[in-house]
């Protein structure tokens, strides 16, 4: 998998030495363990998918992390994203609404040795302020825009990495912390319920 992700444009090596390190199909149902290195979205169950492995690089390898830095994770899903996070960073803080999933992750993840990774079931569209400021905020669910109350978490020298759009398609984009904005290219999630997110 590392090198077809190669061939697709990722070049920083922390990224892809991070994604050889996690077994992705320990992420994945019984069923797809099979096609787990594929590189497509599978379904993990409450509407919600694992992303492909070049979109989990990608938004890894835009979110610029240092070893020191705390991330905050808005949408743990089965918890892959936030394992790759987890060789890369001190602490990861990741947020889940649905409680099955953060709860499967969270046992999953301790059941790897990821202890540097904390899942919270809460409403992951409003992040997690009693632990801000954060050095990254990855979104990994289609947001209509970065809720002011979210930024608000990074700190002074952060990056949030979110994918903006509507329901059928958005654009990854960087914001730092002064407002600043990157913007590489359409990509499809699916919507980040909640308060701040997609309505229903």
């Amino acid at each position: 998998m590392v090198r077809q992700l190669e061939r697709f444009g990722i070049r920083d090596r922390r990224v892809l030495d991070a994604i050889a390190r996690v077994p992705r199909e320990e992420f994945v149902g019984p069923a797809d363990r099979d096609v787990a290195y594929g590189d497509h979205a599978l379904q993990i169950g409450e509407g919600q998918t694992i992303s492909q492995p070049y979109v989990v690089a990608r938004m890894t390898e835009l979110l610029a992390t240092e070893p020191e830095h705390r991330v905050l994770e808005v949408g743990t899903g089965s918890g892959y994203q936030a394992a790759v996070l987890a060789e890369l960073v001190r602490e990861v803080i990741s947020i889940e609404r649905h409680a099955s999933l953060a709860d499967a992750a969270r046992d999953l993840l301790r059941r790897l040795g990821y202890t540097n990774v904390r899942v919270i079931h809460a409403d992951a569209s409003l992040g997690y302020p009693p632990d801000a400021p954060y050095d990254r905020i990855l979104i990994t669910a289609a947001t209509p825009r970065i809720d002011p109350a979210l930024a608000t978490q990074l700190s002074v020298e952060g990056r949030i990495v979110a994918p903006i759009g509507d329901l059928d398609l958005q654009e990854l984009v960087v914001r730092d912390a002064r407002g600043r904005e990157e913007h590489h290219g359409p990509v499809r999630f699916v919507p980040l319920r909640g308060q701040a997110g997609f309505r229903g």
